[in-house]
């Protein structure tokens, strides 16, 4: 999955998690579930692709050995410091990283889908081409637009439909909120006087 596929996957629990409970989703929250939708990958693809620490960018970050008691520690912690819908936030973001990432697997077909969180249980093996950093994120934008020039529009379509679809219904949801997270940043991005 995509990063933006992650972060509108994240928002959409996030924003209909909220309205569930009678509330709207608040900026800097939003901003710590976003974060939380990236870091598997913001780690787990660093480690394998610019450290080569590991064969697949899949790994410590997207373990449930892991995942599963560091989320739970994020929340006791937030709810320790009186901030416990940060901790909620980061919670859903990152869970919701490795439930796409396995939704995604089962969906096409991944033979590998469970064993990529089941790290240090199981390694997946490396890659079938030895590419790293850039040149790994290179291939794979290209082997994406390769898939529009190769297959029928039919195709295309479907392809656009499940990469895009949930990202263009997770902006609009987000522009319905109210574009939580957006004043926070300007106030962030803002010198003060």
């Amino acid at each position: 999955m995509w990063p933006w596929g992650h972060a509108a996957f994240g928002y959409l629990l996030y924003s209909f998690g909220s309205r569930l409970f009678g509330r709207t989703p608040q900026g800097y929250p939003v901003i710590v579930l976003l974060l939380g939708t990236q870091l598997p990958d913001l780690v787990d693809k660093t480690l394998s692709w610019v450290f080569e620490l590991f064969p697949q960018g899949y790994s410590v970050a997207h373990s449930v050995f892991v995942a599963v008691p560091l989320g739970m520690l994020v929340v006791a912690g937030a709810v320790w410091r009186r901030r416990t819908e940060y901790g909620l936030a980061f919670l859903l973001g990152y869970w919701s990283h490795i439930v796409g990432d396995l939704l995604f697997g089962l969906f096409s077909g991944n033979p590998y889908t469970f064993a990529r969180v089941l790290w240090p249980v199981v390694t997946l093996p490396p890659y079938s081409t030895d590419l790293s950093g850039l040149a790994r994120v290179q291939a794979y934008i290209i082997s994406f637009l390769n898939f529009f020039a190769d297959e029928g529009l039919a195709a295309v379509l479907v392809l656009l439909a499940v990469y895009f679809g949930p990202v263009v219904l997770a902006v609009v949801v987000w522009l319905f909120d109210g574009a939580p997270g957006i004043t926070a940043i300007r106030r962030f991005l803002t010198p003060s006087n």
